[in-house]
């Protein structure tokens, strides 16, 4: 029998292994070797053009990987392998006034909405809407024209949607873009929530690091076709940046709160990086 300090650990959420992403002859990061632990909080940081909204297009299943390979909650990454592993919380973006889903409607997308046809009564699909509903605070406005609500209840609903279907994994694309700090402050404490009582792992793409400070395990910080993964303590320094920049970069400790002065290289190649879904 084998003892305990040789058992296996729990399945990582995700793992890549010598994962390579280029586009042409432009290379975005290689040799990435990464293992994200259920529950785990990875902030994913750097330049535009540097990768980040890429490693979660592979994730998704949108994008092939150059060289290397990818796993989601043991099982080979891709569109076939993708399925309801993975939830997704993107950009805020003012929905119009108009439309006319009901909030609640909205978090059901993330139940059902890949399937053809009308909705069937299913007092399951709405006990987990429900459910979504709660661990965002959202009850007070299910019933409401998700038009009609502000872009911080609005990014609660995709909070919900992206974890109503129970993921291993949640991949948040910059969901902190045009919202004001203290909605900022309170979409980031709702993912940690949401991981904690989940145990979904969370990949959290944003250009800002102080929202989520306090709910970060690891940093995969992308600069260059480089990488480093660490702790915040060990990635966010002046001695780390720079190095991964090959230009000086100053990291400021105001309170707890931390400013990256420099660090902005010239983007090797003529065309921004590629959004989800397709053009640039």
């Amino acid at each position: 029998m084998p003892s305990a300090e040789h058992s296996p650990g729990p399945t990582p959420a995700l793992r890549l292994r010598g994962a390579e992403l280029s586009y042409g002859e432009h290379r975005l990061w290689a040799g990435l070797d990464l293992d994200v632990a259920p529950g785990e909080f990875v902030a994913v940081l750097g330049a535009n053009g540097a990768g980040k909204t890429s490693l979660l297009k592979v994730l998704l299943g949108r994008q092939a990987l150059s060289r290397g390979t990818v796993e989601v909650g043991g099982r080979p990454g891709g569109r076939a392998g993708v399925g309801r592993s993975v939830g997704y919380v993107p950009q805020q973006r003012g929905l119009d006034p108009t439309t006319p889903l009901r909030a609640r409607d909205f978090v059901r997308l993330g139940v059902d909405g890949h399937r053809w046809g009308p909705w069937l009564p299913s007092r399951g699909a709405r006990r987990r809407v429900d459910a979504a509903l709660a661990a965002v605070g959202a009850e007070d406005y299910a019933d409401a024209p998700i038009g009609l609500l502000s872009g911080g209840e609005q990014q609660r609903l995709r909070v919900a949607q992206a974890v109503v279907g129970d993921p291993a994994l949640l991949l948040c694309d910059e969901p902190l873009l045009s919202l004001d700090l203290h909605h900022q402050g309170q979409v980031s404490a709702l993912v940690d929530r949401c991981r904690r009582e989940t145990g979904a792992a969370v990949l959290f793409v944003t250009h800002d690091v102080n929202p989520v400070l306090p709910y970060v395990d690891r940093v995969l910080y992308l600069a260059g076709g480089r990488f480093e993964i660490g702790p915040p303590a060990e990635v966010m320094t002046s001695e780390v940046l720079t190095r991964l920049y090959g230009s000086p970069v100053e990291v400021l400790r105001s309170g707890d709160r931390l400013i990256v002065a420099g660090g902005a290289e010239p983007s090797p190649h003529p065309h921004p990086e590629p959004r989800p879904g397709g053009t640039p």
